[in-house]
Order: structure tokens, then sequence, then C-alpha cells
């Protein structure tokens, strides 16, 4: 089995997603738009820069430029994706709905990329095949929750 972390990077890496693991579930799971929810929303946005970022350095599993290099491409685009609309002033709903889903599905991929980090650790188990069952299960989940949830949202945009 790998070592779990064997480096200062390594180690910021780890604990900089932890973070934004709980900042992003919290503002998830919390009312939209208060000022709780901006100024967790601000440190989730924070921590996942520096764990996307963070991620360019390390290259112990896999070597060479990998399939979580590309995942942290991915999760700064889901990120730019979601924050875009929210800098933008006079926002109407759409854009407010283009930012929710994008955010929802930002912390999706930190959580897909983590369940992907831990499954590729399982001994003799085949890598691509644990991240693709690690990541298709917390997508697809995830997806369920976000569809589920969408009418809440169009209410709640419709409303304002």
């Amino acid at each position: 089995m790998y070592d779990f972390v064997t480096t200062p990077l390594g180690w910021f890496h780890l604990f900089t997603a932890l973070f934004a693991m709980v900042a992003g579930g919290f503002v998830l799971g919390t009312p939209k738009g208060t000022k709780r929810h901006k100024k967790v929303g601000y440190a989730y946005v924070f921590a996942m820069i520096l764990v996307c970022g963070s991620a360019f350095g390390i290259y112990r599993l896999t070597r060479k430029f990998g399939i979580f290099h590309v995942t942290a491409i991915v999760g700064f685009a889901t990120l730019a994706g979601g924050m875009i609309p929210m800098l933008m002033r006079n926002l109407d709903r759409k854009y407010k709905a283009v930012h929710v889903w994008f955010m929802y599905y930002s912390v999706l991929g930190l959580y897909a990329a983590f369940a992907s980090e831990l499954s590729v650790r399982i001994p003799e188990k085949p890598f691509f095949t644990m991240v693709g069952i690690a990541t298709g299960t917390i997508f697809g989940l995830g997806t369920l929750f976000i569809l589920r949830k969408e009418k809440v949202w169009t209410r709640h945009f419709v409303q304002e």
C-alpha cells in the first residue's frame, strides 16, 4: 500500500482539501444568499484554489501528469463557472441558477477526487477502474440530489 502522505506539499493539499470539503458541504446544506453562506463560500473558493493549485505539484502516485491533474483543471473550471456569475452585477435568476449548478458540481468534484484518491490506494485493484467507480458513484448520487433540489431553487429564484 502507498504511504498516505509523504511531503509537506501533500499535507498542505490534504488539509486544504479537507477544509474545502467541510466548507463546501456547509454551503450546499445551508440557506443560500445569507452573509454566512457568502463568507463560508468565499473560504471554500479560496481553499479550492489552493487545493487545485497544489495538485499540480504532486506526482508521487502516477509519476507523471495524470488523471488527478486533469481533474484539478476541471476543478478550476467549475469553480470559475460558479463564481463568474456571482461576481457580475445585476444578476438575473438564470445566472444565479448557473452559479448553483456549477458550485454543486465543484463540491461533487472535490468529493469524487477524495473518494478516487482513497480507492486507488486499495492494494492490487485496477487504478482506472477504481477511479471510475468512485467518481461515477459520487457524481451519480450527487446529480440525483441536484435534480431533486432544482425545483426548490427554481421556486426560490422566481420569488425573488
